[in-house]
């Protein structure tokens, strides 16, 4: 029996209250920080987890706000309904008329292939996607006259087993997979398309990021894979390298402090690359102990026989430990991270049982 208690807690200078997500059927927690300057800023990925709840908070902050998104594995009813849908692959020549007509003053670039697996087997199709899709978005920012971009990286993966540890931007990238490789060549080339053409950017290397809307399957989604198990009473796998059974080490980042970073970055961080993470280390039995003692709390019929998962070797791409300094993003865009790891499970959760109840 689901025992679900909606308190949420916001910060001093965002506006209390409730927000009811009509796309999802419920009240979540919301932050609205309005901005200085109005802007038209154009997500693509924003039918996606992360992608959609940027969205969200760029409609809250009252921006004018364009999806493209070839809903591949984003979904329709994410999109904010304050927001314009165009559905079309990144690769496509559409790309073009789309700017043309909707003349963004920024490109807030979430659209990628996130698999590190599949980067391994398909290197070809990740490459085709994570950066001939970069080229042809940034060519058409080129020629709309976009203002900014804010390009999505992944400091989970392109630092690899890092020098330095935990990870600051200086650390020099050394990726270990075509995905990795995707992400920090696509850095390049916009850091590229600032010297080339005077388009403004902001780069965001984002640990690993869970929360609401999160689908339980690609790299970062091992969050909503243990709720989703636990919920339906499934055993789950924890990955690890052989001298290590509890597994790998990462930095679990909140969705909605994701959002944050994103707005801060819309007027802040010109010509930046900035870790965004919490600067925590998370095995992942603490995760799942941490997930499996929330569910306990919710659902206490919980079976005891699910407190330990089931173990598998580590997959091809995967790293030992990944964990961000996040001191340039205070200094540089103003922000911090502001929601603890069993806080934001507690959120997770509630919006997982709330899905599993409206079906």
């Amino acid at each position: 029996m689901y025992n679900i208690h909606r308190q949420f807690a916001t910060p001093k200078n965002a506006v209390e209250g409730f927000f009811l997500d009509l796309r999802a059927g419920f009240p979540i927690d919301f932050r609205c920080y309005p901005s200085e300057e109005i802007m038209k800023i154009l997500v693509t990925g924003g039918a996606g987890f992360i992608g959609s709840n940027v969205v969200d908070g760029y409609v809250r902050a009252g921006h004018d706000v364009i999806v493209v998104d070839d809903l591949s594995s984003g979904k329709r009813e994410n999109v904010n309904p304050a927001a314009r849908l165009h559905v079309c692959d990144i690769r496509s020549d559409e790309i073009q008329g789309i700017m043309a007509a909707e003349k963004p003053d920024i490109l807030n670039h979430h659209a990628a292939q996130v698999s590190v697996p599949f980067s391994v087997a398909e290197p070809v199709k990740d490459a085709d996607i994570n950066i001939k899709g970069v080229l042809n978005v940034l060519q058409c920012a080129v020629r709309n006259r976009v203002k900014k971009v804010i390009f999505i990286s992944s400091g989970g993966a392109v630092y690899g087993e890092a020098q330095d540890y935990p990870t600051p931007e200086s650390c020099p990238p050394l990726p270990l997979s075509p995905y990795a490789i995707s992400k920090y060549v696509s850095e390049r080339y916009v850091a590229w398309y600032r010297h080339a053409h005077g388009l403004e950017y902001t780069i965001l290397r984002y640990a690993n990021v869970y929360g609401p809307r999160q689908v339980p399957h690609a790299e970062a989604g091992v969050v909503s894979i243990f709720m989703e198990n636990l919920l339906k009473q499934r055993p789950s796998i924890l990955n690890h390298f052989p001298d290590d059974e509890d597994g790998m080490v990462r930095d679990y980042c909140y969705v909605g402090d994701i959002v944050e970073a994103n707005i801060k970055a819309v007027e802040n961080g010109n010509g930046i690359v900035s870790n965004i993470g919490t600067g925590c280390e998370t095995k992942t039995m603490k995760l799942y102990r941490t997930i499996y003692e929330a569910v306990c709390e919710l659902m206490p019929d919980t079976p005891s026989s699910l407190a330990v998962p089931q173990r598998q070797h580590a997959r091809a791409g995967d790293i030992r430990r990944s964990c961000l300094v996040v001191e340039k993003a205070r200094k540089e865009l103003g922000w911090v991270p502001t929601t603890s790891l069993s806080e934001g499970i507690r959120r997770t959760l509630k919006w997982w049982a709330e899905k599993s109840l409206l079906g």
